[in-house]
């Protein structure tokens, strides 16, 4: 295909399959989902069957395809803390997701592999490849389930591509071509890559990650940091209104591994609140939309 695939995070209200509606009508090629309440475990939470097939209808009506539709775990899972009950609930959580996944036919799942807390760094990365191994077991075929790197604050892993790496080697065979990592600018931004240095930088730094995992980014999302260099702050930014600028994003998208994977941006909404039948996509994705493809390479 060697197309670039932009999108962002639509508003799902009025249900999931208004954020089919309002990508599509932003003119976006790939989209990013949530399919239960983010702010918890969802770790009883399922789909009915009817919605997911609403969005799979509306879906089906744009220029995005399923595969290239990218959901995003919750975010209070945390696959990586030594504590029991947490961890037992996070790898529910994380089961739950692939099942709800793989029913509206989503290409994959990020997720945010949480913090060791008081454990130990290298026994957390087993224990979030313990959870990612049953949640991909859950489900026999279906979504990729993708390790999103984070912005290093606290005892957070997967802030480093050593980290990363490790998580995916503990993997098993039989699990390990169903999973695989994504870049978030600002998260590498926050952690203290400086990816506003030179496009030689940020290419050289693409080449220690695929070094270090055996494999490209399955994803990255496309966000302008709040925060300094080295903050370790998880503050999105519209693009060229934060400490990142626009000219790495042009950079970036100049390299070829931003090809045929979902490229998502998850930056402020303009809009507050939005009417359930509401199908206009929020303006401020409109803008990035167009900033980003300006920035697209001749071809």
């Amino acid at each position: 295909m060697n197309e670039r695939l932009i999108g962002g995070h639509p508003s799902d209200e009025g249900g999931l399959h208004m954020t089919a509606v309002r990508g599509g009508n932003a003119g976006m090629t790939a989209m990013q989902v949530f399919t239960a309440i983010p702010r918890f475990y969802g770790d009883r939470s399922n789909i009915n069957p009817t919605r997911a097939a609403r969005f799979r209808e509306e879906l089906a009506k744009t220029s995005i395809r399923p595969e290239h539709v990218l959901v995003h775990a919750a975010y209070v899972l945390n696959t990586a803390t030594a504590k029991a009950e947490p961890w037992s609930r996070a790898a529910g959580g994380l089961m739950k997701e692939v099942e709800r996944s793989a029913a509206i036919g989503a290409g994959a799942i990020c997720f945010h592999p949480g913090s060791a807390t008081e454990g130990d760094p290298e026994q957390a990365v087993e224990r979030v490849a313990r959870a990612m191994t049953l949640a991909l077991e859950s489900v026999e075929t279906g979504p990729r389930l993708l390790v999103e790197n984070t912005a290093g604050a606290g005892r957070t892993v997967g802030r480093t591509a050593e980290e990363v790496a490790a998580i995916l080697a503990h993997l098993p065979a039989h699990v390990r071509s169903r999973a695989g990592y994504g870049l978030d600018t600002c998260h590498l931004y926050a952690s203290g890559y400086d990816i506003t240095e030179s496009e030689s930088a940020l290419r050289g730094l693409l080449d220690t990650f695929e070094k270090a995992t055996g494999e490209a980014p399955s994803f990255f999302h496309l966000n302008d940091s709040g925060g300094e260099l080295g903050s370790n702050r998880d503050r999105h930014a519209l693009i060229g209104e934060g400490c990142i600028g626009i000219e790495p994003f042009r950079w970036l998208l100049r390299d070829p591994r931003t090809r045929d994977v979902p490229l998502i941006f998850e930056t402020p909404d303009a809009r507050t609140e939005v009417a359930r039948d509401d199908p206009t996509p929020d303006p401020n994705e409109v803008a990035m939309l167009t900033l980003l493809r300006s920035l697209l390479p001749e071809t």
